[in-house]
């Protein structure tokens, strides 16, 4: 008890202090702080207020599911007005303490735990067990930062596009370089292909990364790439596992209830859990729903009313969080990956069976009794349909910003548009603001190449 201890002591004066030097200099002590059991790297992982609970903001804050006033925009930090309108300049706060030092934080927690992940006592399945949850971690931060810091995916061009820092040690001394895209998504590759092989089929408790939870950000990971063909094949591994969906009939639809889904990441459509970092911004009088958004929804749609609260005033908030608090949800869940699925059949001309997948996801969101089946003449009018219903069933889940960076790379020709003050402002379809701009404290420190 007194080395996991030291150990979350070591590791929480770490990360007050990411710009030190070297890890070893938080204690005189240096052998307070090296693990010995596998329970201590287990202690490590199980920090839910750092690892799950701090998923970064960029991605739903520069995205289009949402507007604020000019008194509400007026309000925020100068970094994320920029962030909400594109525009160019500090985009983070200075400090660790931002969407990249979160992200990195996880990276280095991973790191540690791989570094000693060879050497404590333990039952081998539980080492194996950490391993993988450390490897899962590690890419995921690495696909957040790839969302919002690189262009769209191109094979012809990834080999030369930047992608992010890769740290694969808890050296802090180690010099930060940006690696090619390439380099970065063959990385996340392998860190989640291992994972997979390495972690259980059931979590305990449900928050820790599982076989099913790896098979799926694969997918996302493929998704993001446009190589829908994996994205497919990842899919359909994870709903051979996990594939439970909640019917929403059985929701409480009090239009006065904050928090429509069970608490704390416990509903049953969670694969794994985490949370984006609570900011201004997505207070749920703040953000108001896009009215498009809103209205496409049709009356019998239980989504349209417990997804959304209705401000008195004429505008919508959001509240159907699946992390059942007051924080945007940021994890993983079977709806998705349905919707991944249905999308690779489409793609791929399968039109019975995309159907089949979206019908089967849809009929648990409309009043009981009143859903008719959707049907679709051809594969194209299949995709159209997947689309807007992914669109209308994961928002504001930091997955809209990639959506349309790939959609638009294909041709969608989305653009974004905001009113700030009788201004307007806009951002084109393939646009390089796409990639935001790296902190500029980090940019200055390491050296790396900031993007356009």
């Amino acid at each position: 008890m007194r080395t996991t201890i030291a150990i979350l002591l070591a590791m929480f004066l770490v990360l007050q202090y990411m710009s030190c030097k070297k890890y070893l200099d938080a204690t005189t002590d240096q052998k307070k702080i090296i693990p010995s059991k596998v329970e201590d790297l287990q202690a490590i992982l199980n920090n839910e207020q750092v690892l799950n609970q701090k998923s970064p903001k960029a991605m739903d804050l520069s995205a289009d599911e949402f507007f604020l006033t000019d008194n509400d925009w007026a309000a925020l930090e100068e970094c994320n007005r920029r962030m909400y309108v594109w525009e160019k300049g500090q985009m983070f706060e200075k400090g660790s303490n931002n969407d990249w030092g979160n992200i990195y934080t996880n990276v280095y927690i991973a790191n540690t735990v791989l570094a000693y992940a060879n050497e404590v006592e333990g039952r081998p399945d539980d080492i194996k067990n950490v391993k993988g949850q450390a490897l899962f971690l590690r890419a995921q931060a690495f696909l957040q930062a790839t969302f919002i810091w690189t262009t769209m995916y191109a094979e012809r061009t990834a080999g030369t596009d930047p992608g992010i820092p890769l740290r694969l040690t808890p050296d802090m001394n180690e010099k930060t370089v940006r690696a090619t895209l390439k380099q970065t998504y063959e990385r996340i590759i392998d860190d989640l292909k291992l994972a997979a092989e390495l972690l259980p089929m059931q979590p305990v408790p449900s928050l820790r990364p599982s076989k099913p939870a790896a098979y799926a950000l694969l997918a996302r990971c493929y998704m993001s790439m446009g190589d829908y063909r994996n994205m497919g094949s990842y899919a359909d591994l994870c709903l051979q596992f996990r594939n439970t969906l909640i019917d929403y009939n059985t929701l409480d639809q009090n239009p006065t209830v904050q928090l429509p889904f069970a608490p704390r990441f416990s509903n049953s459509e969670i694969i794994t859990g985490s949370s984006v970092m609570a900011t201004q911004a997505f207070n749920i009088h703040t953000a108001k729903v896009n009215p498009e958004l809103y209205n496409s929804y049709s009356n019998n749609d239980l989504r349209k009313w417990i997804l959304f609260k209705d401000n008195q005033n004429g505008t919508f908030g959001f509240r159907g969080n699946y992390s059942g608090t007051v924080s945007l949800y940021s994890g993983i869940a079977t709806n998705e990956v349905y919707l991944m699925r249905a999308e690779y059949y489409a793609r791929e001309g399968i039109t019975h069976a995309a159907m089949a997948d979206l019908n089967k996801l849809l009929e648990k969101r409309f009043v009981a009794g009143t859903f008719v089946q959707l049907t679709a003449r051809n594969p194209a009018e299949a995709l159209d349909l997947i689309l807007r219903e992914r669109k209308k069933e994961l928002v504001l889940r930091g997955l809209r910003w990639i959506d349309l960076k790939r959609l638009n790379k294909a041709g969608a020709n989305i653009e974004l548009k905001r009113l700030v003050n009788g201004r307007t402002y806009l951002l084109p379809p393939n646009d390089r603001r796409y990639a935001l701009q790296i902190p500029e404290d980090e940019v200055k420190m390491s050296g790396m190449v900031q993007n356009p």
